[in-house]
């Protein structure tokens, strides 16, 4: 049986206050969290029962530690990820109901007490070991366009193929929990086109940003990586959440440089995959790859 939830979070004068709910079929305090609806994606399950159990619409930003446990009907794997308020969405009012009957924010110690299960316990510990998120990025890599020799145009015009198309649906998806404020493409039209899904879904236009093109012919590629990783943090300093589309020479080295640890193939991004990129001022805390069709989302690293 597989779940998902979170951590969700606000900050407070004496430091971040999660929110815990109480169920009253079980008498017990736990993170908000539910069952995946039949081919649901766990990132979308988690916002989701995130939204209906605290009346909170909710922003992803780090995946905590998932935890297993049996139940007397089966094994039980539960991912969760730390989570904001949405700002761009105003919260519903809690009302108490026959599966949640109440709700409290509390500083993170009296929240870790208050909790009725050890494993609850540990995702909270690992929460509380982050540094305070401060943006949230997503980067993508376009879905597939078919073969590059049997298109006789200019490659930079070379559409995405059916698969391709269904890929930036999938991405749409999972891109539109983050609330973009940005849409931000390379130049080539199947980078566009990958965008285009979410463009239409949150009402944004996709900006076309050479920086994140792959190196032209006698371009030197380092210098290219350098330039599309200061791009993603200059993002990223701007405290907006943005999603960014770019190509399978761009990515791996690109995301190296900026987080400053492992090799480029630890970022080997697929056509129609990406990155759910987690910044703590100028620092990325966070880096769990987007895989839409595998239905999954996987920790990578964490600096």
């Amino acid at each position: 049986m597989r779940a998902a939830g979170g951590v969700l979070w606000r900050p407070a004068a004496g430091g971040p206050e999660i929110c815990l709910i109480h169920r009253p079929k079980y008498d017990d305090w736990s993170l908000p969290k539910g069952k995946l609806d039949p081919g649901e994606h766990p990132l979308t399950a988690a916002v989701r029962e995130v939204g209906e159990e605290t009346a909170v619409p909710a922003v992803p930003q780090v995946r905590l530690p998932a935890i297993r446990y049996e139940t007397r009907d089966a094994a039980k794997l539960v991912e969760y990820w730390s989570m904001r308020p949405r700002p761009d969405v105003p919260a519903a009012r809690f009302t108490p109901n026959a599966e949640v009957d109440d709700l409290r924010w509390l500083p993170v110690p009296e929240a870790r007490k208050l909790l009725s299960y050890p494993h609850d316990g540990r995702v909270v510990d690992a929460f509380a070991a982050l540094p305070t998120i401060t943006t949230v990025l997503a980067v993508v890599r376009h879905g597939r366009a078919g073969r590059r020799e049997s298109w006789p145009g200019a490659d930079s015009a070379r559409p995405l193929d059916e698969v391709g198309a269904l890929e930036s649906r999938e991405l749409a998806e999972l891109c539109a929990h983050l609330g973009p404020q940005r849409l931000i493409s390379a130049a080539p039209r199947r980078c566009q086109q990958t965008l285009a899904p979410l463009a239409a879904a949150v009402d944004l236009p996709v900006e076309v940003d050479a920086s994140f093109d792959e190196p032209r012919s006698g371009e030197d590629p380092a210098a290219r990586h350098a330039i599309a990783a200061e791009r993603i943090m200059t993002l990223a300093a701007a405290g907006e959440p943005a999603v960014v589309c770019s190509q399978g020479k761009i990515i791996p080295d690109m995301l190296h440089r900026v987080a400053g640890y492992g090799t480029p193939r630890d970022f080997h991004s697929p056509k129609g995959t990406g990155w759910l990129l987690a910044f703590a001022g100028d620092r990325l805390a966070g880096a769990d790859r987007l895989l839409p069709s595998d239905s999954r989302v996987i920790q990578a690293s964490r600096a």
